[in-house]
């Protein structure tokens, strides 16, 4: 049986993986010297976050969240996966806009030593975030989607 790739995780999942190639790439660059190409590209890495993020929130919001349509044997599994992958992508985010911050005001000891580490955090993030979608998605039928106004509201 044939099932097709909802859009908006489909968009949103892809965006976090091209932020992370973004910030690969930027990281070579600094690496070369090249200052000026290194923050446009990680300013392009960080819009690229930033459009996951609003995708991400409207379609909770709107939309609602995709719950594990998986066997009930690996959902433990996906779920603890799942929380370990959303503290990363909220320790990314924090760091990422400390980083930005920090590079963008000239403040380059902290950016020079945050860098490494928040690219790191980001790698991991993207890299479950894509295995998350892949469970929920892929390998497994989505489970059933409620959206949180509707859920709120009762409607």
């Amino acid at each position: 049986m044939e099932h097709s790739l909802p859009i908006l995780p489909t968009i949103s999942t892809s965006c976090i993986v091209i932020s992370a190639a973004l910030v690969g790439y930027g990281w070579y660059l600094i690496r070369q010297r090249k200052i000026e190409a290194h923050k446009k590209v990680m300013l392009w890495a960080a819009l690229f976050a930033l459009l996951f993020f609003i995708i991400y929130v409207s379609r909770t919001v709107f939309i609602g969240n995709t719950s594990f349509g998986g066997p009930e044997s690996v959902k433990i599994y996906y779920t603890i996966f799942l929380i370990f992958h959303i503290c990363l992508a909220t320790a990314g985010a924090v760091f990422g806009l400390v980083t930005i911050l920090s590079g963008l005001k000239s403040n380059l000891i902290r950016h020079k030593r945050l860098g490494p580490i928040t690219s790191v955090i980001w790698f991991f993030t993207a890299i479950t975030g894509v295995v998350v979608y892949l469970l929920l998605y892929v390998f497994y039928h989505g489970g059933e989607t409620t959206s949180m106004i509707k859920a709120i509201l009762g409607f």
